[in-house]
């Protein structure tokens, strides 16, 4: 049985500079990170913004491979594309505005349950139901 609270660590080593990379750590796995071009970074490597998308899009991953293989769900392949709009507000504060996710399932034997457990994803996942930006999703199942 799962145990809470569960917490996750993290750390970071930055300089100064808006076009310097750094280093950053989670579980012990290291990656650079970079401000994105966008931002008048250099961008050579995957920004904050590039995190969060991932995390949101991977969350859905996370989640339904666990209610699938709880709920005896069979099929070949989950594929995600996703897209991370970032806008400014009215008061002119820059915002994540939304997620979009294209979601495919592809080789199901069953549509009605999986087309049920990816509506019990979106609506479960913990990070997608923890940030504050609109969560768009468009799902094509394929049997």
């Amino acid at each position: 049985m799962i145990q809470y609270p569960i917490q996750f660590f993290g750390q970071s080593d930055a300089g100064p500079g808006i076009q310097k990379s750094w280093s950053t750590e989670a579980s012990g796995f290291a990656v650079n990170c970079s401000v994105p071009k966008e931002f008048e970074g250099d961008g050579t490597f995957n920004s904050p913004e590039d995190f969060f998308l991932l995390a949101v899009q991977n969350c859905f991953v996370a989640t339904f491979k666990v209610y699938a293989h709880y709920s005896k769900l069979v099929y070949e392949q989950l594929s995600i594309t996703s897209e991370l709009e970032v806008n400014k507000t009215e008061s002119g504060s820059t915002l994540m505005k939304s997620v979009s996710l294209k979601i495919t399932l592809s080789g199901v034997k069953d549509e009605k349950k999986a087309k049920l457990l990816v509506d019990k994803t979106l609506a479960q996942g913990f990070i997608i139901q923890s940030v504050k930006s609109e969560i768009k999703s468009q799902v094509t199942i394929l049997t």
